[in-house]
């Protein structure tokens, strides 16, 4: 039975940044986490999480409540709606099934109760969900967090969980509601006095301005396979493309409303070019993705923002370039995942 003073959560993606998620709603003692696993689950069942956390420290064999192989179907399962259903997945809407479909055996089109939560990156990531769930409140997670998952079942957090909430606009429910259900996750989220998660007006803003670097130097790492720090020492290519490329999102995102460089701020171009320490040589999460020979999430980072900026009549030959190669880059993954077929060879 669920504690009625805890709101139930399912969180979908229990990887570095969901799992670090999850220590933080159970820790503060306001949710009851059940959370869905594909590739660690084994590892998870047998052993439970080894963390090692600049937040919490070293938490051995830690699960939260539940931990489950799929999601589950309300309806056949019999299961009360959950309070929160909180995506944090990668997100590939060019690659079957959609993150729609994936949620929906946990939540009915028609739901009113269930408040759904993407801390996901990328642009229009609500809209696919506004068109399938009209009635549900969608919020905005934005995520600037260090983690990762070296192997299944173990998180290294290197950086702080500072986390922005806020309400993506939805036309058939009234705005206050989507405000309230922010809110709330905040202090849920925050209970344990561990992360940094804050309420936040302007999601557009939250989402142009991370884009400045996982538009830009996310698939310029992942495309020439060399890390944040090695692609500012290499000959020419802050010049020549990551700061034009940065420069394109910065005007996309004034064209549509979004001032990412308000005159009393520091240029954001040089601040998002300099975030990483030089020597932490960091992989962002495209090129580890490229290295791992996984899918990449190019459609919501690179081709949303460079189709609204376009649509906008803003230049942007430089993110055109990134979008193709990237393209071909998911292509091959996918021909290498059976999902294209080609003619074979000819002999000759």
């Amino acid at each position: 039975m669920a504690d009625s003073k805890k709101k139930t959560v399912l969180l979908i993606g229990g990887g570095s940044v969901g799992t670090i998620g999850a220590v933080n709603l159970e820790v503060g003692g306001l949710a009851e986490v059940s959370i869905i696993l594909r590739s660690n689950y084994k590892a998870v069942t047998e052993n439970g999480y080894s963390i090692q956390s600049c937040d919490h420290g070293t938490l051995k064999r830690w699960r939260p409540s539940h931990v489950l192989p799929s999601v589950p179907d309300l309806s056949k399962e019999n299961i009360e709606p959950y309070d929160y259903i909180v995506l944090a997945t990668k997100n590939y809407p060019d690659v079957p099934p959609s993150i729609a479909e994936l949620v929906s055996p946990a939540l009915p089109s028609s739901n009113t109760h269930t408040t759904l939560v993407l801390i996901q990156n990328g642009l229009n990531i609500e809209k696919p969900f506004l068109a399938s769930h009209p009635t549900t409140p969608v919020l905005s997670g934005v995520s600037l967090i260090g983690s990762a998952e070296p192997q299944p079942g173990v998180i290294v957090q290197d950086d702080r969980d500072r986390l922005l909430i806020g309400a993506f606009d939805n036309p058939n429910i009234p705005k206050e509601l989507g405000q309230e259900k922010a809110k709330e996750f905040v202090k849920i989220y925050s209970a344990g006095g561990k992360a940094e998660c804050v309420y936040s007006e302007d999601v557009l803003h939250d989402r142009w301005r991370k884009l400045v670097y996982n538009a830009c130097l996310n698939p310029i790492c992942a495309i020439t396979g060399l890390d944040s720090g090695r692609l500012r020492l290499a000959d020419g290519a802050v010049e020549g493309l990551v700061r034009p490329a940065m420069r394109e999102i910065v005007e996309a995102a004034k064209a549509k409303g979004v001032e990412l460089n308000p005159k009393e701020r520091d240029d954001v171009v040089e601040f998002m070019i300099e975030v990483d320490a030089l020597e932490l040589y960091l992989q962002p999460s495209m090129q580890a993705d490229v290295g791992k020979g996984n899918y990449i999430e190019f459609e919501n980072l690179l081709g949303e923002p460079l189709r609204e900026g376009k649509a906008a009549g803003v230049p942007m030959p430089t993110l055109e370039v990134l979008y193709q190669i990237a393209k071909a880059v998911q292509w091959r993954t996918k021909e290498a995942r059976g999902l294209v077929k080609i003619p074979p060879p000819k002999n000759h």
